[in-house]
């Protein structure tokens, strides 16, 4: 007998319509998830949300789906799936936007139809720009790449103000400059183009020119994500958090706690978090190759750490890892007014490692 397989909404048609809709683009005007939408490697992560929308009334799954590869809405939008199937693998259910008077906390916890526990999800993500500059930097390495010439160029910066990345027209100007020097018989290891001076880039341990591998060039351009990596905005976000849903959590006796992740460009990870909490003195740093710039000085007091104590009316912090297939790690609030149900705050990750740079 046939069974009729239920609609993918991010099935082979999905990827499809995708690839027909961008694949021609130039890569500024693709979404930033445009391989998470189209590559066979990325399948499973379509398979889950799929999954996960069909878990939601209909037409919360329509919206979900419509506005899920925005390149503003896919971390926040995938950190809240990712934090609902984190409570149902815990084995209660889950009630998306459940109005409680004039608030619809993100998720509510429910067991035999009995609310739990409140829930908020909060997503760090890069500062205002960084989608748009990471995509004209890779528009230009889409441009170099028709360059049949095997060569790895970089981007010299100046250390005290960061590196603008350059328009379309700019970039179009930039890969026609250096297709004319690099085909020349001419041996250079620097060339300027645009106000732009881009370098050979030179295998560390053999100190000869770096080959690109195929016949083309590859730019390794300043990623715009430099700086210090902390969980101090995070934290200040759950405050806020709290203080939103700070008496429906007392009026109901209900547990409040905040599921909170990261989209990847950050590079914030639970152990930020674990620092933060500790008053460690520890300092993070993230970095890409053409990095030059590190945004400004960053002084630590030794007698005065970063230290962030949580709130007695929030029960505790579960972080949801941005890596497929999603984990959690709870962080619960030892003076916490409410508990969270024992079986809800069952672990899923081991306790992260401290952070391996030094103050």
């Amino acid at each position: 007998m046939y069974t009729q397989q239920p609609l993918r909404r991010f099935g082979s048609q999905f990827v499809l319509e995708q690839q027909k809709r961008y694949s021609k683009r130039p890569p500024e005007n693709r979404m930033l998830s445009y391989d998470l939408a189209v590559l066979d490697e990325y399948e499973p992560w379509r398979i889950w949300l799929d999954e996960q929308l069909d878990l939601l009334p209909q037409n919360t799954a329509k919206t979900f789906a419509a506005n899920l590869w925005r390149d503003q809405n896919f971390w926040p939008d995938v950190i809240e799936l990712a934090a609902g199937a984190a409570l149902r693998r815990r084995g209660f259910g889950v009630e998306f936007e459940r109005r409680w008077g004039n608030l619809t906390p993100d998720w509510t916890v429910i067991e035999d139809g009995t609310p739990l526990a409140l829930v908020e999800v909060l997503t760090h993500s890069p500062r205002k720009g960084t989608t748009a500059k990471i995509k004209a930097w890779h528009a230009l390495v889409e441009r170099l790449k028709e360059i049949p010439v095997p060569i790895v160029l970089t981007v010299a910066g100046d250390p005290s103000s960061p590196l603008q990345a350059p328009g379309a027209g700019t970039a179009k100007k930039i890969a026609h400059d250096l297709r004319r020097v690099l085909l020349s018989p001419l041996h250079q290891r620097a060339f300027r183009s645009q106000g732009y001076t881009f370098l050979l880039q030179a295998d560390p341990s053999t100190g000869q020119t770096m080959r690109a591998p195929g016949m083309r060039t590859i730019l390794l351009p300043p990623s715009n994500i430099a700086g210090v990596v902390s969980a101090q905005s995070v934290a200040a976000g759950i405050e806020k958090k709290v203080s939103k849903y700070r008496a429906l959590a007392e009026e109901t006796g209900l547990p409040l706690f905040v599921a909170a992740g990261a989209d990847k460009f950050t590079g914030l990870e639970v152990q930020h978090l674990d620092d933060l909490l500790r008053g460690a003195p520890t300092l993070s740093m993230q970095f890409n190759f053409g990095d030059s710039f590190i945004h400004h000085p960053v002084e630590i007091d030794p007698s005065n750490l970063p230290r962030w104590t949580m709130p007695p009316e929030l029960a505790g912090v579960l972080w949801v890892n941005n890596d497929f297939p999603f984990t959690t790690a709870w962080r619960l609030n030892p003076i916490a007014a409410t508990r969270v149900p024992a079986a809800l705050a069952v672990q899923e990750t081991e306790p992260s490692a401290p952070t391996a740079a030094g103050a």
